[in-house]
């Protein structure tokens, strides 16, 4: 019974205006997306074992955060870039490198035809190299 109670809270928490913003990654409709990135999902595709992952969350107001973390690559930048699979298109959100880690700035706000482009997977992030400047790896956010 009281398992019972607890699920029906958190179904009408779950309902509540702004609440998607403070649920946990593990949570369905936490608005969380999941990354692994790869050279293979690079345009054109890059001979790199290095990979990465990580997770990003857009709020409903169009605010985005998140971060990747990389392993076997010498990354120099990261950026998430509008375009869809098999694609490459323009940086719409420079990442922040702290070590191998790339963290989208503090208050960034993805625009009403950016939330369009991710909603129709039409957005990717990825990590530039000196040895592959264009991308070393990458995945398409699906939101």
């Amino acid at each position: 019974m009281k398992s019972m109670v607890a699920m029906l809270a958190i179904v009408a928490l779950a309902g509540c205006a702004g609440m998607r913003d403070k649920m946990p990654d593990w949570m369905p409709g936490s608005g969380a997306m999941k990354v692994s990135l790869s050279g293979a999902e690079e345009v054109p595709p890059a001979k790199s074992d290095g990979k990465g992952s990580g997770s990003f969350r857009v709020a409903e107001d169009g605010t985005i955060t998140g971060a990747v973390s990389t392993e076997g690559v010498k990354g120099t930048m990261a950026h998430i870039h509008q375009g869809p699979k098999g694609q490459n298109g323009p940086v719409i959100v420079p990442l922040t490198k702290n070590g191998d880690t790339y963290t989208v700035p503090d208050g960034k706000k993805l625009t009403a035809d950016q939330l369009k482009a991710l909603k129709e997977g039409n957005l990717y992030v990825n990590v530039h190299s000196d040895r592959y400047k264009g991308g070393e790896i990458r995945a398409q956010l699906q939101p």
